[in-house]
């Protein structure tokens, strides 16, 4: 979990200036469901995304 929230901190919250508490929420949940969990490669997956290794591990 710190790696995550460390990812989240250098990818995402210190590069922005949020107008609200609504659109930093929107930008996380976005940041973790597009990016973090669909497109961005991970090295204890066998530098696969999340969502892909969840799918080779159902199909398994």
């Amino acid at each position: 979990m710190e790696s995550f929230f460390a990812t989240l901190k250098t990818e995402l919250i210190h590069h922005a200036d949020y107008q609200s508490p609504a659109e930093a929420r929107a930008a996380i949940f976005e940041f973790i469901e597009v990016f973090y969990n669909r497109q961005r490669r991970h090295s204890t997956l066998c530098y696969q995304t999340p969502a892909g290794f969840e799918r080779m591990a159902r199909a398994a």
